[in-house]
């Protein structure tokens, strides 16, 4: 399967995924608007999901896919599986561990991450809920497992797919579960962790048919033999010595969260959510374009560089990086300067209020400045993780926390919960800048010819395109036309497609094949 084909199946499915999560957005905005409550539950979804990123989707993926994609090319099969038994039996028995102490521990986490909560009235709330929805992480570490297994074997669709699942779980939550809570005397938003929790053990139990498929279903070991047969395994030493740095590298990204999370909550009721909000509307360039180039790019890596292929490594690389500038700059200006209608139409009902709108707003334009960063991240840092050079992006993304820091000082006092969102842009651009000079320095990247030119196309293009959203957001009352929902949703697609035909469109005119960019 050709890599766009790939990344497109990716980035379609992150695609449904990303509606899927904005329907769940949209219902929990409409009922429960920007309160304490939805700060509780965003708090506490975020710990499970902060250890997901950190010991599962982070750290574990970036040192298990390149080893399993190494030991598959010159071991062959039997011995892949065993690697494989070997480590599902070592992650089993930790997130065994992990959950137990994380149940146990709820409102230690929570003060931690927020402990602004307790002046707004959300933290025992956020307790209960962490308590709830502390074992997804069990389910979703082991979902990563499979997932790496399936990317390295060329079944992306499966482990794309699966967070449809924990959205449809949590809408219907939302919908059906919540008032039956709210009869009964139970706090409504509840609701929402149990939706949580039974996402996560249907993605889990969606991967095993794929798994079979392929004839890869790990064998997880439950005796302390086992577990001490599958310590010893060599391959096990090597995914651990490289999660380590992994761990602190991706431990920066989280501690960056933890700590905005805990400024937040200290900003008022409502600032948690409002980030949030903002956040999921962000996921859908990052995700579509980001996290799919991310997924197909770092098994294609790992075997460029298991075969010493470094003329196919650099090219991927350029690949990439082309895909991100074409699609991710229009993407930011947009963001920029049509943040107000995406969030009026898509949010703006309910109990969700114009003020709500307008922090959210504020927010999402300040995400905007550094999606590129975002993205650019998703694209370059696979370029170490192949090569099993985890050290550097540590490195970098440590000095990166600290400047991080340094522009909440600067910029919170001013723009309050956006501060925090500009902060974490700006903090992305430097952090995706210098993982490209590293590449660079390190002669694992050579741009091919081209850049230039294509470069002042895509800015040409991306300058109409700007012009016209921001015609759009000045000429047409958004917040007014709440009371006609379907004119607006309406008003809203026609300028996202017409701006989407005026920048293809420009490309064309000056000359670009599109067609050959991307299949290049």
């Amino acid at each position: 399967m050709s890599l766009l084909k790939s990344a497109s199946i990716v980035s379609l499915l992150t695609l449904a995924s990303r509606i899927t999560g904005l329907v769940r957005e949209l219902l929990i905005a409409a009922a429960f608007g920007a309160s304490a409550t939805t700060d509780a539950f965003n708090v506490a979804f975020r710990i499970p999901n902060l250890l997901r990123r950190l010991f599962a989707e982070g750290a574990f993926s970036q040192a298990f896919v390149p080893i399993l994609a190494e030991n598959r090319s010159k071991n062959g099969e039997q011995a892949t599986h065993e690697l494989v038994n070997a480590v599902g039996t070592v992650l089993f028995g930790a997130l065994l561990v992990t959950c137990v102490l994380g149940v146990a521990g709820a409102p230690v986490l929570v003060w931690l991450m927020a402990s602004g909560l307790k002046e707004s009235g959300g933290f025992d709330a956020a307790v209960v809920m962490t308590r709830w929805m502390f074992p997804y992480i069990g389910f979703m570490s082991l979902v990563a497992l499979s997932a790496g297994i399936l990317n390295t074997w060329g079944r992306f669709a499966v482990p794309a797919a699966t967070p449809v699942l924990l959205n449809l779980c949590t809408i219907t939550a939302a919908l059906f579960v919540a008032p039956v809570f709210g009869e009964h005397g139970v706090e409504p938003v509840y609701a929402l962790a149990v939706g949580v929790m039974v996402g996560g053990m249907l993605q889990l139990g969606v991967q095993v048919p794929a798994l079979l498929k392929i004839g890869m279903v790990p064998r997880i070991g439950v005796s302390l033999s086992a577990w001490r047969r599958a310590w010893s395994h060599p391959g096990v030493k090597r995914v651990l010595r490289q999660m380590a740095p992994a761990i602190l590298g991706v431990s920066v990204a989280q501690v960056s969260l933890l700590i905005n999370t805990q400024i937040a909550s200290h900003l008022g009721a409502g600032s948690v959510s409002w980030l949030t909000y903002a956040d999921r509307l962000m996921e859908f360039p990052t995700a579509m374009l980001g996290v799919a180039l991310g997924v197909v790019l770092l098994p294609q890596l790992s075997r460029a560089q298991a075969e010493g292929d470094t003329g196919r490594f650099s090219d991927l690389l350029d690949w990439g990086l082309r895909l991100v500038v074409l699609l991710a700059l229009p993407s930011a200006i947009a963001l920029l300067l049509f943040a107000k209608p995406l969030v009026a139409v898509l949010y703006h009902y309910g109990r969700f209020t114009p003020q709500d709108v307008q922090q959210t707003v504020l927010a999402l334009s300040c995400y905007g400045v550094g999606l590129m960063g975002l993205i650019g991240v998703k694209v370059l840092a696979p370029g170490f993780y192949a090569t099993q050079d985890i050290r550097t992006p540590v490195r970098i993304g440590i000095t990166v926390l600290v400047i991080t820091q340094i522009f909440n000082v600067v910029f919170v006092p001013i723009l309050g919960h956006a501060g925090l969102a500009l902060s974490i842009g700006l903090g992305s651009l430097v952090n995706a800048i210098w993982l490209l000079v590293g590449l660079r320095r390190a002669g694992r990247y050579q741009p091919a010819p081209g850049w230039l030119l294509f470069g002042l196309r895509v800015v040409l293009a991306t300058a109409v395109l700007g012009g016209g959203l921001w015609l759009a957001t000045q000429h047409i009352d958004w917040i007014g036309l709440r009371a006609q929902p379907m004119w607006r949703i309406g008003a809203m697609a026609a300028c996202l497609v017409g701006a989407g035909l005026v920048y293809f469109g420009t490309l064309a005119a000056t000359g670009l094949n599109l067609k050959k960019a991307i299949r290049r």
